[in-house]
């Protein structure tokens, strides 16, 4: 998928999800967006036995994703400093600092830059 592509899904998305948070506070219930976007090599297929199979994606990219994820606030997409570039500028992106992310490998020799689109 093209830099300009992955930007605009991601644009789709937080704004799709905008949406379904009003309908879903009218009904109760409180909905909420923080994303962490990473880039990188990961393992996809299939996981599992057979009569238990399931389709997934394991490596550090994913464990990275998932931590900025944890991090990011509702509204807020969160990127490493290495995907800043991926970005295409359709972000207005704010600098949130060092931080370091526990279980990522990189990051235990130094903290990872991060970044965050603002809302």
């Amino acid at each position: 998928m093209q830099r300009s592509a992955r930007s605009a899904v991601a644009l789709a998305m937080r704004k799709r999800v905008g949406e379904m948070i009003v309908s879903w506070r009218k009904m109760g219930y409180e909905l909420e967006l923080g994303v962490g976007i990473a880039q990188g090599y990961a393992t996809i297929g299939a996981i599992g036995y057979e009569g238990r199979w399931d389709y997934g994606a394991i490596g550090t990219v994913t464990n990275l994703a998932a931590r900025l994820c944890g991090e990011a606030s509702p509204g807020r997409f969160w990127f490493p400093s290495a995907c800043l570039a991926a970005t295409d500028d359709l972000f207005e992106l704010e600098s949130v600092g060092e931080g370091w992310l526990l279980g990522n490998a990189p990051s235990r020799s130094r903290p990872t830059m991060l970044s965050a689109a603002k809302a």
